[in-house]
């Protein structure tokens, strides 16, 4: 049988080889549970977004989901696995002197570390930074004006199912205060990234990836190690790359889909920047090249593709639970009049984003998996649209005014920072104390 991406498959197998201890009881040719190529099963792909049949019978395709679904992080993984000899407090410590001093400065830094930094470093031949800067420039203009108010619909997109959720929901991250921190963390990385020369080497993108990753692999270890509810056989490695790349991607995705409403089949010069931008950022989290498309008929096929073979699940417990408590938490970090209404608006409009972008605008869908959009949400979003839409539209048609864009820039660089200020100082750690135990 022809194998079309043999890098990657040696990539997986090499975990049980780096890490026995962690990895040595999962069989990697085996398919775990949430894994699916049967045609009559159910899966994550709805009808209305594309037909799966096609899709599992692209060799090509089924091979790589199938492959990346078992892969995990092979250079960030052992260094998390020292949690076992160090202190969270102690790593995190060290691969933030390491982003901002280098690895040299670290006293006796472990050789875990040092693959770890330097796998980030070592830039990928088609990386062009100028691109990447010319795609943060455009990137961070929705990073202003639109993303405070659609994140956390886009973060519970991420507990629709039950394989792919799960450790989440065992890591306690999402229950109680811990839900909020969670959301503004993932809303500050996506947000620090647009910043200028944010992603280079020493820049604070460059470390707030670096963090992502720790946390991750903390999980995938707290998981394995530490958690009597990780059954491999069901759901393969934690925090497969597979699902990874749905949050690094899904911008690319939506503008791929936009493309190919409009009967194109190729980015635009501005467009190709923003997906050179977004591919780099997902390098820097670690995703492998092969899941990281160039063309937007790529894009678009990888993500369906993904959904198509994991199987579909939805479980109250921890679906719902997570959705529900992430849909609860108070986000603003003050408790005046203006928060309070600015938390109320921000909800609408991540309710709305959620229904219309994954229930495909169905409410009765969006409320069996514990969204509801009311209308009082409608109200708030007929009341402020002119101004939020108006704003974000206004703004970019002014970027493409060459003599206008440095002073816009100036500007949306300090509403950035400003949203930054507000999401706090993250953390990025998943420390096993907290995980909670969940039902079978």
């Amino acid at each position: 049988m022809t194998t079309h991406y043999p890098e990657l498959a040696r990539r997986v197998r090499s975990q049980r080889e780096l890490q026995p201890e962690l990895y040595g009881g999962i069989d990697f040719d085996a398919a775990p549970y949430r894994l699916t190529i049967d045609p009559d099963d159910a899966s994550a792909l709805p009808k209305w977004v594309a037909e799966r049949t096609p899709i599992l019978t692209d060799e090509r395709v089924v091979e790589l989901i199938s492959t990346a679904t078992m892969l995990g992080d092979t250079v960030a993984d052992p260094f998390a696995a020292l949690m076992s000899r160090h202190s969270v407090t102690s790593l995190v410590g060290m691969v933030r002197q390491a982003c901002r001093e280098g690895v040299d400065a670290v006293p006796d830094a472990p050789p875990e570390l040092v693959a770890f930094i330097a796998d980030m470093e070592a830039a990928p031949e088609w990386l062009d930074m100028d691109m990447v800067r010319k795609g943060a420039r455009q990137a961070r203009i929705e990073s202003a004006l639109l993303s405070p108010f659609i994140t956390r619909g886009a973060f519970i997109a991420t507990f629709t199912n039950t394989y792919a959720a799960l450790p989440m929901a065992l890591t306690g991250a999402l229950s109680g205060r811990r839900a909020a921190r969670r959301v503004n963390e993932t809303a500050n990385f996506f947000a620090v990234t647009t910043l200028p020369d944010a992603l280079d080497r020493h820049g604070p993108g460059f470390e707030a990836a670096a963090m992502v990753r720790l946390m991750h692999s903390m999980v995938r270890y707290n998981a394995l190690e530490r958690s009597d509810r990780w059954d491999p056989e069901v759901y393969g490695v934690p925090v497969p790359q597979v699902d990874q790349m749905p949050a690094g991607m899904i911008g690319l995705y939506l503008l791929a889909q936009q493309i190919h409403r409009k009967g194109r089949t190729e980015f635009t010069s501005g467009e190709r920047a923003v997906v050179e931008f977004a591919r780099y950022r997902c390098f820097l989290l670690g995703l492998p090249e092969e899941l990281l498309p160039t063309t937007a008929e790529g894009i678009i096929q990888v993500f369906h593709a993904r959904a198509a073979l994991l199987r579909d699940g939805f479980d109250d417990a921890t679906c719902g639970g997570l959705i529900r408590s992430t849909m609860a938490a108070y986000l603003r970090s003050g408790e005046t009049r203006f928060d309070r209404i600015a938390d109320s608006v921000e909800k609408s409009y991540s309710t709305a984003g959620f229904v219309i972008a994954f229930c495909h605008g169905n409410r009765h869908v969006a409320r069996r998996m514990g969204v509801s959009i009311g209308v009082g949400d409608l109200a708030r979003i007929a009341v402020t649209a002119p101004f939020i839409i108006g704003r974000l539209l206004v703004v970019t048609a002014a970027n493409r005014v060459p003599v206008l864009r440095p002073a816009i820039d100036r500007y949306i660089v300090r509403l950035v920072k400003r949203r930054l200020a507000a999401y706090g100082n993250p953390e990025f750690v998943s420390d096993a104390k907290n995980y909670t135990p969940i039902a079978h």
